[in-house]
């Protein structure tokens, strides 16, 4: 892999660029939207304020990072303590509990992106019905238990094995996540030929996951190869080897290599910061969905392990359509008229603009996503607002923007609930 590549593949990259994008922004020069930078004390304050709300106002400090495990909770349902405390009933010591956690949080999370705004899901337990992100990590819970995961072969059910992803055909899919005519999940279809090119991509790899392909069996690995502190560094790349094959094919490749969640954008070519490499010049990276995993997949190393990370800090803010969409109904970031008007055609006479998961509007509204989290986090950290408590960026995404995008959406569009923004993808990226 040539060093052009690899450098679209680092967390570096995804910020240098979004950054490159924030000052032709600053500048006027976006193609797709007008930048309003006197909104940005109004975004902060309304953020800070709904961290204030919420954890206000000495519990500032028990803010977790943005990652997977809050969603198991919904419903005032503690069903990550609950599964804990059986496994510790059934003897397992906290390697093998941290590792059974990797296991359910690596599949929930590669199965979670944009569940759409009318599929729901009734808890065979509670016969609660829950939605969207927590929906999709309740239902995959239950799949996790039921052994859906898992290797025909083993005497253990809650367990993920590559040839039990490898296995996985969409009717058993579908039947677990109980879609359906009348409750369409969106994307169902991609996300089981991700979980199947998991499972190969897990096999393929036994110095991280063993023979078996055992996502759990990482935690092996990061400790044994890490000295004092954790290396965040070394997750990112495990996972960006791991994870690159298994996104689908029409995604961006560079000189025949795959680099996932990057895509070209207009704005950058009027940059050079990749010097005289045209063809990788223009490429924004995000890998939302692998830094997601990689915020959650930290969380059962400090809570279980009393691990600590180094080098987290190079992780940015996830580009996705609640952060990106309080920026936009926020007005600090505002569509085009031109751009309006081709999202407005697309979306077939509806009231939102639509584009294409890949299509430019979105890739410059992402970049600036990403940018934008960074200036508002630098808000955050330094208002002095948290009783000493200097948030990180990943604290601020879980108790901060994500809420307050979606809280935003739904009072805005209180039928669906959806982002200012829509988008056409398949539920594998964003």
């Amino acid at each position: 892999m040539d060093n052009q590549i690899e450098h679209l593949l680092s967390l570096q990259a995804i910020r240098e660029k979004a950054h490159a994008v924030f000052q032709l922004a600053e500048q006027g020069s976006l193609s797709h939207y007008d930048y309003h930078p006197e909104r940005l004390d109004e975004v902060g304050d309304y953020v800070m304020g709904i961290i204030e709300r919420d954890f206000g106002p000495d519990r500032y400090h028990l803010i977790p990072p943005h990652g997977r495990w809050q969603h198991f909770e919904v419903g005032g349902v503690p069903r990550i303590s609950n599964l804990l405390d059986t496994w510790k009933k059934d003897g397992y010591d906290v390697k093998e509990q941290a590792r059974s956690l990797i296991d359910l949080f690596f599949v929930s999370v590669l199965l979670d992106a944009g569940a759409g705004d009318t599929w729901r899901y009734k808890e065979p337990d509670t016969e609660e019905v829950y939605t969207r992100s927590e929906g999709i990590a309740v239902a995959s819970l239950h799949m996790y238990l039921d052994g859906m995961f898992a290797d025909q072969a083993s005497l253990r059910k809650d367990i993920v094995h590559g040839q039990g992803l490898q296995a996985l055909s969409l009717e058993t899919l579908s039947a677990g996540f109980q879609a359906g005519k009348g409750n369409n999940l969106l994307g169902l279809s991609a996300r089981g030929d991700i979980l199947r090119r998991l499972g190969e991509s897990l096999l393929s790899l036994p110095q991280f996951f063993g023979p078996s392909g055992r996502p759990g069996l990482l935690v092996d690995y990061i400790l044994e190869n890490s000295e004092g502190s954790l290396d965040y560094s070394l997750l990112w790349s495990i996972l960006q080897k791991t994870l690159i094959p298994i996104w689908p094919s029409d995604r961006t490749h560079v000189r025949g290599q795959p680099i996932g969640d990057a895509w070209p954008l207009r704005a950058l070519r009027q940059c050079s910061d990749d010097g005289s490499d045209p063809e990788t010049a223009s490429i924004q990276p995000f890998h939302k969905l692998t830094q997601w995993l990689a915020y959650t997949l930290m969380v059962p190393f400090t809570r279980l392990l009393s691990a600590p990370w180094a080098n987290a800090e190079l992780g940015t803010g996830l580009p996705e359509y609640r952060n990106g969409g309080l920026f936009v109904d926020m007005g600090l970031l505002t569509l085009k008229p031109e751009a309006m008007e081709r999202g407005l055609q697309s979306s077939g006479g509806g009231d939102l603009p639509c584009f294409g998961a890949g299509d430019d509007e979105i890739v410059e509204w992402r970049a600036m996503t990403v940018a934008l989290l960074d200036k508002l986090h630098e808000r955050v950290a330094t208002s002095g607002r948290f009783g000493g408590t200097r948030l990180s960026l990943p604290q601020m995404l879980e108790a901060g923007t994500w809420k307050a995008g979606r809280e935003l959406a739904a009072a805005k569009r209180p039928e669906t609930k959806s982002s200012p923004i829509l988008n056409s993808g398949d539920g594998t990226l964003f």
